[in-house]
């Protein structure tokens, strides 16, 4: 993904030779204020940083809704969108927030906290989506803890699993 890239004066050069158009955005600050809409919390996620759970959890926490912007054109009529669609209902689901899709022309939805879609627009219709969204508050498991759990559950099985290959006989 092309609008940021690090070391991008490094590699300027190379990018020119290859006719290859960069974009010249900055890398942002690690914690995004939220969307504030008649009094409520949005949490934003732009494009592809629907797919990053801890990433939407940071922000999650202490907002009313989830918000995703996207374009998802360069997936073509293949079923990235509607991957890219179930990645943004897991983070409603796991975060217990309602969630607020729109893309150009992918799959626009509201999707309830169970990650349930409400009502959507498919790819590359034209249309307005009308729909009542609820705000959330409250916490998750997940929202408080993230993905840490899992990954100290995996670490353990591999150790127990380590310790049991070691006390077998040969």
């Amino acid at each position: 993904f092309g609008e940021y890239v690090p070391l991008s004066h490094y590699i300027r050069g190379v990018i020119k030779f290859f006719d290859l158009p960069m974009s010249s955005f900055s890398r942002g600050g690690p914690d995004q204020a939220h969307l504030q809409v008649k009094g409520w919390q949005l949490a934003p996620s732009i494009c592809y940083e629907i797919a990053y759970p801890d990433l939407v959890a940071r922000s999650a926490g202490d907002s009313d809704l989830l918000f995703t912007i996207s374009n998802d054109a360069w997936f073509g009529h293949s079923i990235g969108p509607d991957q890219h669609m179930q990645m943004a209902q897991m983070r409603a689901l796991e975060n217990g927030r309602e969630l607020i899709r729109v893309t150009s022309t992918g799959i626009t939805a509201l999707v309830d906290h169970h990650g349930n879609i409400r009502t959507r627009i498919p790819s590359f219709t034209a249309g307005n989506l009308k729909g009542v969204v609820h705000a959330r508050s409250g916490t998750t498991p997940f929202t408080r803890f993230g993905s840490t759990p899992i990954i100290v559950l995996c670490f353990g099985l591999v150790i127990c699993a380590g310790f049991r290959r070691r006390s077998s006989p040969a």
